[in-house]
């Protein structure tokens, strides 16, 4: 069969900012301002403060007002509740993030729910989840945004494919599922205890793995030809001591087999963040009438 087709999420993400960049600009030059996002940070857990410093950048460079706020660990369930209370009130905040996770004590769904929906980018909101879930205009999260649009970019209807999503996470599991019904697919959400799990994903059309295990997902569980999207990221052990990222789905082995593949790093990764950019402008578009 022809070689598999390795999908290049860096450079979907990049092509999709550039069209926020136009958004970003048009929306600025009618309202007189431009769209803004304000990121919290917690703490100083390194992971979340490269997302953070990252995140911050490429808003700036698509012509977004980046607004960080940066607040020691030591910070109080109540303090971090009235930070979000002003951001809801504050009308050059179009979008609010909260990077997770937060330190121990500190309640997260709580902070959650505590975001105003209409400016909750992250889509994670129960009004928003609840939106997605009956097919009304929402924000959605942004992985499960960017897993279907690095689909579509092989296969621009998926209309009629069977999907198989391996995940149940509120994250990415079930809103990625939600999508893919919007999209006209057949939906099966399957996990780690599904009986004959191989069986189930063999008989897809288009894969999401999203269950958090390195390499769960083999090349002979795939069929032939199949779209898999690989939302895994993984640090396992390797002979240099430094270790190496692999996704959920055994790489090399499902690459013999499949029709495209995301790699990881580089495939669903980049989609996050350009997603989250794509919230913003809607967000920001919305709140103005102009959407």
């Amino acid at each position: 069969m022809p070689e598999a087709k390795l999908i290049d999420g860096k450079a979907i993400a990049e092509a999709l900012r550039r069209e926020i960049a136009t958004g970003a600009a048009r929306f600025a030059a009618r309202t007189g301002r431009p769209a803004g996002l304000a990121v919290v940070l917690v703490g100083d857990d390194p992971a979340s403060q490269v997302y953070v410093k990252s995140k911050g950048r490429q808003t700036i460079e698509t012509g977004m007002r980046s607004i960080q706020h940066r607040l020691p660990a030591e910070t109080s369930q109540l303090e971090l509740m009235g930070l979000i209370e002003r951001l809801n009130k504050d009308e050059a905040v179009d979008g609010i993030l909260v990077q997770l996770p937060l330190p121990p004590g500190l309640d997260s769904g709580a902070v959650i729910e505590a975001i105003d929906p209409a400016k909750d980018v992250d889509g994670f909101h129960p009004v928003n989840a609840g939106r997605l879930m009956t097919g009304a205009p929402s924000l959605v999260p942004c992985t499960p945004l960017g897993c279907v649009l690095l689909a579509k970019s092989v296969s621009p209807s998926l209309k009629g494919l069977e999907a198989v999503v391996v995940g149940r996470s509120n994250i990415v599991g079930k809103p990625v599922a939600q999508l893919l019904l919007a999209e006209d697919c057949t939906v099966t959400i399957a996990h780690s205890r599904t009986r004959d799990l191989p069986g189930v994903v063999r008989r897809a059309d288009l894969v999401v793995a999203a269950v958090g295990r390195p390499e769960m997902v083999r090349g002979d569980w795939i069929k032939p030809g199949a779209i898999v999207i690989d939302v895994g990221i993984n640090r396992i052990a390797s002979g240099d001591g430094k270790g190496r990222l692999v996704g959920d789905v055994a790489f090399e082995e499902a690459r013999a087999v499949v029709g495209a593949i995301t790699p990881v790093p580089g495939g669903v990764g980049p989609m996050t963040i350009a997603c989250l950019l794509r919230n913003t402008l809607d967000a920001a578009s919305r709140r103005a009438g102009l959407a």
